[in-house]
């Protein structure tokens, strides 16, 4: 089993920066890879980033609405896994979630753990 809590998210304006951050406990050991999805009102749930969980392997995906903006960053030691926001919008405005054990590829939807999200709201 796999526990993860976001944290980090908030109220801001357009054109703002915010890092959000999901801590794991459990077995994280053997997940290939940590990922951030978001579900806007409305919509579906979405891939935004997600990058490989070994110790030596740092990979990285994007969502190509937030390339260039958004930078995953993990600390295994610390079982945690950042995603840091600039240039915010209006249309970031959703719940962002953490995944962890992917069953498929890290882009896609198909992981076994995911956390409770964290509100994130950009303001015009």
């Amino acid at each position: 089993q796999v526990q993860l809590t976001e944290s980090g998210g908030g109220l801001v304006e357009a054109g703002d920066s915010l890092r959000i951050t999901c801590t794991a406990s459990g077995h994280t050991s053997s997940s290939a890879a940590m990922g951030w999805f978001r579900q806007a009102p409305g919509k579906e749930r979405a891939f935004v980033a997600a990058i490989n969980w070994a110790w030596n392997d740092g990979r990285t995906y994007y969502a190509d609405s937030v390339k260039g903006r958004f930078t995953v960053s993990k600390d295994n030691a610390r079982n945690r896994v950042y995603l840091q926001m600039n240039s915010l919008k209006p249309d970031d405005t959703a719940i962002y979630y953490c995944a962890a054990h992917p069953r498929d590829s890290p882009t896609s939807g198909a992981y076994t753990f995911w956390g409770q999200g964290t509100r994130v709201t950009v303001s015009s």
